[in-house]
C-alpha cells in the first residue's frame, strides 16, 4: 500500500494543455450533427437555410462577376456599395430579425479553464464554421474574376486576402454587436437603449434609399463613384475594394485598405470579449435597487403594473399582468419588440416616402405617385407583422409553461390574456405609424384610415399566430444572448412569420373590399370597421387556439422544451 502510494504521489500531473481554436468548431460540428439525428422536421428546415444560402451565394458571385465587364466606376461601385451592403446587413440582420447560431453557448464555458481570449478564438471560428459565413464567402469571391481580368494574379491575390478580411469583418461585427445589445437587454435601467439606436438607424435608411435612388435616376455616375470610393475607404467597403486599388497600380493604398480592415476586425473582437464575460456570468449589473417607499398596497396589488391601473385584480388581470411584465422585463421578448418597432416604422416609411416623390417633387420630373392601394398593403402587412411575434409565444417561457400545465391553466383564459398584454404594447405602436404614414404622404387626415386597416391586420394576425402558437411551437435555445437562435430556428422563425402573415393577409381580404368600396366614407368608418373585424377574428381565433391548448398541453411542453 505504502509503495502504491508512493508512486502515485510521484507521477507527475500532466501540465494543462490549452484548447486550440479549431477544436471550438469542431465540438460545433459535432453538436450540431447530434442536434439534427433523428429529428426529420429539423433537418428539413437546416436544408432549407442551406439551399437558400446557396441561392443567395450564387446571385452574388454573378453580380460581382459580371461587374467584370464594366468600366473602372462600376466595379468600385458595385464592391463599395454591396460590401457595405453586406457589413451592414450581417449587423442589422441578427439583431431584427435571424439571430444568431449559439450552439456553443459562452455560458456552458464560465467553470472550464479557458482563457478570455482563447473562448473568443474559439466561438469566433465556430461562428465561422456556418451556412451564412459559407454563403457570404461564396458571394464575394465573385470579386476575384474583375481583381484577375483587370490586374493579373497580384490583384487576385490582394482580393483574395480582401474577401477573407471581409468574412472575418462581417462575422465579428454581428457576434461583438448582438453579444453588447445581449448585455444592456439584460439590464433594465438601459432597456430602451436599443430601441433608440435601432430605431435611429432605421430612421436614417429612408433618407439614404431616396438618396441613393435619386442619383440612380438622374443617372449622376460621377457623384455615386465619388460616394463609392469614401465608401472604399471605411471599415465597410475597405476589404472589397483592396483588389481594385491593385489593379489600378495601387499596391500602397491596397494594403492601407488591408490594414484597415485587420485593425477594425481586432478592435471588434477586442469589444466582443469585453460583453462576454458578462453573457459567461448570465446577468449583468442592473445597478443599485431603490428601495419602494410608502407602497401602502397589499402584496397581490403589487404585483401590478403602476402603469396599468385599470386592471381587474383578479386571475385574469393577473396573467395580463404577467404577460406585460415578461414583454417589459425579459431580454429575448424585448429584442423582438425592438424587432417589430423598427421593421414595423422602416416599411412604411420606405414605401409611403418612394410613392410620395411627386406629391414631394424632390426629382422634379412629374412621376406618378405609388397608388394609395400599395400603402393599403403595405400598412396591412405592419398591422399583420406586429402579431407575428406570438406565433412561438410558448417557445419563450419553454420549462416554465409545465407551471401553466400543473396547475391547469384553462386555454381560452391563458391566450386571451396573452393577447391583451401584447395589445397593450402594440396598438400605440400602430396609432404611431398610422400617423407616420399619413404624414409623410401628405394626408394627414387620413390617418383613421391607416388605423382602420392597421388594426383589422393586427386582429387577424392575432386570430392566426395564437393558433400557430400551439401547433407550430419550438425551443428557444437557453441563452443569455437573447438574439441566439438554434440551429435552423431562424430559418423556423421565418417560415412560421411569413405563413402568419400570409393567412392574415387572406382573413383580412374583406377588410380591403371595404376600403375600396367605400370609397371616401372609408376614413370615416375605418376605424370602427377596424376595430371591430380584427376583434372579432382575433376572438374567434382564440377560441379554436384554447380548445386546441387544452388537449395539447403536455405535446406543446414537450415541444418547447429545449433538448441538449
Amino acid at each position: 500500500m505504502a509503495v502504491s502510494e508512493r508512486a502515485a504521489l510521484s507521477t507527475p500531473v500532466p501540465a494543462y494543455r490549452p484548447v486550440p481554436a479549431w477544436r471550438f468548431a469542431r465540438l460545433k460540428l459535432r453538436i450540431l450533427r447530434n442536434s439534427l439525428r433523428g429529428r426529420t422536421s429539423r433537418v428539413m428546415l437546416f436544408l432549407a437555410g442551406a439551399l437558400f444560402g446557396v441561392y443567395l451565394a450564387g446571385m452574388g458571385f454573378l453580380l460581382a462577376a459580371v461587374s467584370s465587364a464594366g468600366d473602372p466606376p462600376v466595379r468600385l461601385m458595385v464592391a463599395s456599395f454591396g460590401g457595405a451592403a453586406l457589413v451592414l446587413g450581417s449587423v442589422l440582420l441578427p439583431l431584427v430579425w435571424f439571430g444568431v447560431d449559439d450552439t456553443l453557448d459562452p455560458a456552458r464555458f464560465a467553470l472550464l479553464p479557458v482563457g478570455r481570449w482563447r473562448l473568443v478564438a474559439g466561438l469566433f471560428s465556430a461562428a465561422l464554421v456556418s451556412v451564412p459565413a459559407a454563403a457570404l464567402l461564396v458571394a464575394t469571391s465573385g470579386l476575384l474574376v474583375p481583381a484577375v481580368a483587370h490586374g493579373g494574379a497580384g490583384a487576385g491575390a490582394v482580393q483574395a486576402l480582401g474577401v477573407v478580411a471581409g468574412l472575418l469583418l462581417c462575422v465579428a461585427a454581428g457576434r461583438a454587436v448582438t453579444s453588447a445589445f445581449a448585455t444592456m437587454l439584460r439590464s433594465r435601467r438601459v432597456r430602451d437603449l436599443a430601441g433608440i439606436l435601432l430605431a435611429c438607424l432605421a430612421a436614417l435608411l429612408a433618407p439614404l434609399q431616396l438618396a441613393v435612388v435619386s442619383a440612380v435616376e438622374r443617372a449622376d455616375w460621377d457623384q455615386l463613384a465619388t460616394v463609392a470610393r469614401v465608401v472604399g475607404w471605411t471599415p465597410l467597403g475597405a476589404p472589397y475594394t483592396a483588389g481594385i486599388e491593385m489593379a489600378q497600380g495601387r499596391p500602397v493604398a491596397a494594403l492601407a485598405k488591408l490594414l484597415i480592415a485587420a485593425g477594425t476586425v481586432l478592435l471588434l473582437l477586442w469589444w466582443w470579449s469585453r460583453s462576454l464575460e458578462p453573457a459567461m456570468v448570465g446577468a449583468a449589473s442592473a445597478g443599485p435597487t431603490r428601495a419602494v417607499r410608502g407602497n401602502r398596497a397589499g402584496p397581490v396589488a403589487q404585483l401590478f403594473p403602476r402603469v396599468l391601473p385599470g386592471l381587474p385584480v383578479t386571475g385574469f388581470g393577473a396573467m395580463v399582468a404577467r404577460e406585460v411584465r415578461y414583454w417589459w422585463r425579459d431580454a429575448k421578448r424585448r429584442a423582438n419588440l425592438i424587432t417589430i418597432a423598427v421593421i414595423g416604422v422602416l416599411v412604411p416609411m420606405l414605401v409611403t416616402a418612394g410613392g410620395s416623390r411627386a406629391v414631394l417633387d424632390l426629382e422634379g420630373t412629374g412621376a406618378p405617385a405609388l397608388p394609395p392601394f400599395a400603402t393599403t398593403l403595405t400598412v396591412l402587412f405592419v398591422g399583420a407583422f406586429a402579431a407575428s411575434v406570438l406565433a412561438n409565444q410558448f417557445g419563450f417561457d419553454g420549462t416554465a409553461y409545465a407551471g401553466h400545465v400543473t396547475i391547469g391553466v384553462p386555454g381560452r383564459p391563458e391566450l386571451r390574456a396573452r393577447a391583451v398584454a401584447h395589445a397593450l404594447l402594440m396598438v400605440p405602436l400602430l396609432v404611431l405609424v398610422g400617423v407616420v404614414v399619413a404624414v409623410v404622404r401628405g394626408e394627414p387626415a387620413a390617418a383613421p384610415a391607416g388605423w382602420g386597416v392597421l388594426l383589422a391586420g393586427y386582429g387577424t394576425g392575432l386570430a392566426v399566430n395564437q393558433v400557430v402558437s400551439v401547433l407550430g411551437a419550438y425551443p428557444l435555445p437557453e441563452s443569455s444572448n437573447p438574439f441566439a437562435t438554434a440551429s435552423g430556428s431562424g430559418i423556423a422563425k421565418s417560415l412560421l412569420a411569413l405563413l402568419a402573415i400570409v393567412t392574415a393577409y387572406v382573413v383580412a381580404t374583406p377588410v380591403l373590399v371595404a376600403a375600396a368600396l367605400l370609397g371616401d366614407a372609408w376614413p370615416w368608418l375605418a376605424v370602427p370597421v377596424g376595430v371591430a373585424y380584427g376583434g372579432a377574428a382575433a376572438a374567434l381565433g382564440g377560441r379554436l387556439a384554447g380548445n386546441l391548448l387544452d388537449r395539447r398541453a403536455p405535446e406543446l411542453l414537450a415541444a418547447v422544451t429545449p433538448r441538449r
